[in-house]
């Protein structure tokens, strides 16, 4: 069994210590420090956070004056109402102006569980990536989302963090180069190709194993950079193995799967299959229930590789 480890946590040590190297660090929070870990930042630099309320829109108006008096401000809440509730502000005050906003969302995807549908954000990756000069990462494990979060403070112009409720197994060591707009092969193999982002790279991964039982190699990539796309990854994998799925925690339409195809059809095209959620809200339940009512599972990776595998043919 994998070590698991919590993204939250890491985002909120890595404040801890972009606080300690950069007086120009402001955190800025919409009630939900203790969930989202900014408060871990708060208890450090008391004077560099400001808890902005139930408040989101207001919170990211907030972060653009801040941003743009020279400041670098993190502004978090639940992934659902940073890219839902605030949208406008985001679209308007942040991005067109390219302003040093780093909104890192938690509570991502599904697997926010119990709290209900009204709290799953399925769409945000869609909404965010629609917006020109944002960068969109979803890290895959605690020591990338630490990477991510610090290549968002040294990077001029928004970001678009999304973390998750759960601990992630751990995927790399602290000793991984994280580069964004990279996407990293974790696995290699030549028979068929997953991209996967978040949490379905581990899933990718236990998939990997399965597979290898029964002689299949796969590659599995994880696209932990959402936008700006690493189109040469993709190019080189649909090349060199021929078939590729795309697994996400979010909506089909709109999410990677919606970037990744278009670069496939444009340069090589190859068999392709989509594990994303459907066209519908899920429903209240434990994360891996509703991972399993989506099929977001390795189980599920298997064996549609194997469909895919098929179709080469």
């Amino acid at each position: 069994m994998a070590e698991e480890l919590s993204l939250r946590k890491a985002y909120g040590s890595a404040l801890v210590e972009l606080g300690a190297e950069r007086e120009d660090i402001v955190v800025l929070d919409a009630d939900l420090s203790p969930s989202t870990m900014t408060d871990l930042f708060a208890e450090e630099f008391p004077g560099r956070f400001f808890d902005c309320g139930i408040a989101e829109q207001n919170m990211m108006g907030i972060a653009a004056g801040l941003a743009a008096s020279g400041k670098v401000v993190f502004a978090s809440t639940f992934a659902v109402f940073a890219a839902g509730r605030a949208y406008d502000q985001l679209r308007i005050s942040v991005a067109q102006p390219r302003l040093n906003v780093k909104v890192v969302a938690t509570h991502g995807g599904i697997t926010v569980g119990e709290d209900g549908f009204s709290h799953h954000a399925i769409e945000d990756l869609a909404l965010v990536c629609s917006l020109p000069n944002f960068t969109v990462v979803v890290p895959a494990d605690a020591a990338e989302a630490r990477l991510a979060v610090k290549a968002a403070a040294a990077t001029p112009g928004p970001f678009y963090i999304r973390l998750a409720r759960p601990k992630f197994p751990v995927v790399y060591t602290r000793d991984y180069s994280f580069k964004l707009g990279k996407a990293v092969i974790v696995r290699g193999g030549g028979d068929a190709t997953v991209i996967a982002m978040g949490l379905m790279v581990s899933r990718a991964l236990e998939a990997a194993d399965i597979l290898a039982r029964e002689g299949i190699e796969l590659r599995v990539v994880n696209m932990h950079t959402l936008k700006p796309l690493d189109e040469d990854a993709i190019v080189k994998a649909a090349k060199e193995t021929g078939a590729i799925l795309v697994a996400e925690e979010h909506l089909l339409q709109g999410g990677m799967g919606s970037r990744v195809a278009p670069v496939v059809a444009r340069t090589n095209p190859v068999p392709m299959t989509f594990l994303s959620i459907q066209d519908r809200f899920s429903s209240s339940g434990k994360p891996d229930e509703l991972l399993e009512q989506h099929g977001l599972t390795a189980g599920n990776i298997a064996r549609e590789i194997r469909h895919l595998i098929s179709r080469k043919h």
